[in-house]
């Protein structure tokens, strides 16, 4: 089988994940990328499939990695009684993009294709994707604060939409722009706060 030719599925990554981040995966081509690798298209078609199913070999499991830490972080937090959320809202969801960070800047150029590469593909929407998780999770939050007896002044859901957009928009530049890792915490617990605060002043918490 092809993947027993020892060195060649690695130089196939490595030589793929530079064409990508050179011209997105749209313009990428799979000619360079063999040429590069010192192998074949064919080769290529052999391991991963198509080009969509190389791009997938390099960020699949880091996207799907992410995306579990932040789901079970929102379980996390939902499973909670309800008494315990308000003084845990900021807490759980703050350890969880903190050690995605890490997590992240651990592999700083996949995540630089999800963000910066991958239109054509379905990592493309990753963000889209975590909004509307957060949009999900913050309507069972609003749920909790009326069952509580402290429940939230109407939110205009298209303004609810934009602000968490914008949160993991913010979040991810630290990513994008590949700020040193001791500046990006710093900057990440100040977002943190700064978020919190805004989302108990709007839900009549703060």
């Amino acid at each position: 089988m092809a993947k027993q030719i020892e060195g060649v599925y690695e130089s196939i990554i490595a030589c793929a994940t530079k064409e990508f981040l050179n011209k997105g995966y749209a313009d990428a081509s799979l000619r360079t990328i063999a040429a590069e690798a010192h192998t074949t298209t064919g080769s290529i078609y052999t391991r991963f499939g198509d080009k969509e199913g190389l791009f997938e070999a390099i960020v699949g499991k880091h996207y799907t990695k992410v995306m579990q830490m932040y789901k079970a972080a929102q379980d996390k937090f939902a499973s909670l009684p309800a008494e315990s959320q308000p003084d845990n809202m900021a807490t759980i969801s703050g350890d969880c993009m903190y050690d995605a960070l890490l997590y992240c800047y651990d592999h700083l150029d996949v995540f630089k294709l999800i963000l910066l590469k991958s239109e054509g593909t379905k990592f493309s929407h990753m963000i889209d994707e975590m909004v509307e998780i957060e949009v999900e999770a913050t309507h069972k939050y609003l749920n909790v604060l009326k069952k509580l007896g402290k429940p939230s002044p109407k939110i205009d859901t298209k303004l609810e939409h934009m602000i968490i957009t914008g949160m993991f928009n913010t979040y991810f530049e630290l990513i994008i722009h590949e700020m040193p890792i001791e500046d990006a915490t710093l900057y990440l617990k100040e977002m943190r706060a700064f978020y919190t605060a805004g989302w108990m002043k709007i839900m009549g918490q703060g």
